[in-house]
């Protein structure tokens, strides 16, 4: 994929979200793993190395905040790992978040 998408135009919010409705809808299970094993990282990027090590000892706790890793400096530092995937899936940014363009998976 190219840069020649709107991904980097949209917000760390808009990443995660579509990132992870794309994932849901296509039951997508190695990016939803790879989210949670990428998160704690993420965490200790934006500052919250606290909060990376009790996510890495809590998964039902990583899950949760896998759903809601799209705010603030957090979703900030997870946006080459949202970017990454959808440029992988053929997403452009155009959909808005929550939407899929047609023909591609």
């Amino acid at each position: 994929m190219t840069d020649g998408d709107n991904l980097d135009l949209l917000s760390a919010r808009e990443l995660h979200d579509l990132a992870v409705h794309r994932a849901l809808r296509h039951a997508d299970v190695k990016f939803l793993w790879d989210l949670l094993r990428e998160l704690p990282a993420g965490e200790a990027a934006a500052g919250h190395a606290d909060e990376a090590t009790a996510d890495a000892l809590h998964l039902s706790r990583l899950i949760g905040d896998a759903i809601d890793a799209g705010e603030g400096d957090v979703a900030e530092s997870m946006r080459p790992f949202y970017t990454d995937y959808l440029r992988r899936h053929g997403s452009s940014g155009h959909e808005s978040s929550g939407h899929e363009s047609s023909g591609h998976d």
